[in-house]
């Protein structure tokens, strides 16, 4: 039903990988870039520093059918080459994706950053306005920690953030 293809943009490295996907990723991103960004992170016009920040943790998710379905990241590790211990979602999805789809999406992606990656936690950020991704976060298992008050700027004015997160022996537990 869905797949996740790794996208890979290293140019110190030399390493390029499905790149095809960058329009698609483009659109979904300046789409949604209002739950996606902050006043200090601006990658809507370059979606290439975006692909290197996020090296080697960024997959496209499409349809079995190769369809573009929209993307999901891992950044802000805890842990060392060694350990991974946690990692912060991100994830955005086309409209014709929500629904189904996402939930499934969701359950196969935490399974492999669990199982593959070894994470042991996996935490999410979210903007108050954002139900849709609460409500996929919520879905997928995760519940809610915390609220961190006035920790970003939005349009030049204090944000909120809601903070979810997932814990492996609550995943492995419901499963």
């Amino acid at each position: 039903m869905c797949k996740f293809v790794q996208v890979i943009y290293n140019p110190n490295l030399g390493l390029y990988a499905n790149l095809d996907y960058i329009s698609d990723i483009q659109k979904c991103y300046s789409r949604y870039a209002k739950y996606l960004q902050d006043d200090f992170m601006h990658f809507e016009n370059d979606v290439y520093s975006f692909l290197a920040h996020t090296y080697p943790f960024f997959w496209a998710i499409l349809t079995r059918d190769d369809e573009f379905m929209g993307f999901v990241l891992l950044d802000n590790f805890i842990g060392n080459d060694n350990c991974l211990y946690s990692a912060e979602l991100t994830t955005c999805f086309n409209r014709q994706a929500w629904g189904d789809f996402t939930k499934y999406c969701a359950k196969i992606f935490l399974k492999k950053c669990f199982d593959e990656l070894g994470l042991s936690k996996i935490k999410a950020q979210v903007y108050p306005d954002n139900f849709r991704t609460k409500m996929l976060l919520k879905s997928a298992g995760f519940e809610y920690e915390t609220t961190l008050k006035a920790e970003t700027l939005r349009k030049g004015k204090p944000q909120d953030l809601d903070v979810y997160a997932l814990y492996r022996t609550y995943y492995y537990k419901t499963r």
